[in-house]
């Protein structure tokens, strides 16, 4: 600010002067009612509904792990949680995720499928529970599949000790390699 002054009859000359972010100085340069290209945003696909998917699950050639996999029977894309939500038994809580993170959207394409695997057992593991089912859902907010441990090729029950599960993959052979990571 710069304030200037001149004898008995004073003039008072005042300049402001503000320093602005360059982006907001730009958007204040551009003339009323000019207007401004903006970049088109897609929206968002839908969230994939329940009752038009399948889930699946099956044993696996890797010791203590089990692939599951959603495929979704619509014609446009949908989006479920990138971890699957894996419950065994009556477990408190769900497998972990590998890597570690929070959840967020996974885009299933048309007609497409996702892959996880699920490891139940850790193999440095001493102690372990044996349970009689696993529920496998594509979204927390959907109530999932349950499958018995015979389907899984544990007829004695499922090993389970510190269960984690991939994110969803395009290939079962993905998921087994952020497995294996």
């Amino acid at each position: 600010m710069e304030v200037t002054g001149s004898g008995n009859g004073q003039h008072i000359h005042i300049r402001t002067e503000a320093v602005l972010p360059l982006g907001l100085a730009l958007a204040l340069s551009v003339p009323a009612g000019a207007a401004t290209a903006s970049p088109a945003v897609a929206p968002a696909p839908p969230g994939c509904r329940e009752s038009r998917r399948t889930v699946t699950a099956a044993a696996s050639e890797l010791p203590g792990t089990v692939r599951i996999s959603i495929t979704d029977h619509v014609r446009r894309a949908c989006v479920v949680d990138r971890v699957p939500t894996v419950v065994l038994g009556d477990l408190d809580g769900p497998a972990l995720p590998v890597p570690e993170g929070g959840s967020g959207p996974y885009r299933v394409p048309a007609g497409g499928s996702a892959h996880a695997t699920v490891r139940t057992l850790d193999p440095a593991a001493t102690e372990l529970r044996v349970v009689e089912r696993l529920t496998v859902a594509g979204d927390p907010a959907h109530r999932g599949r349950t499958f018995g441990a015979a389907s899984l090729g544990a007829p004695d029950g499922i090993r389970v000790r510190e269960p984690v599960t991939t994110r969803w993959h395009r290939s079962s052979a993905a998921a087994d390699a952020a497995l294996a990571r």
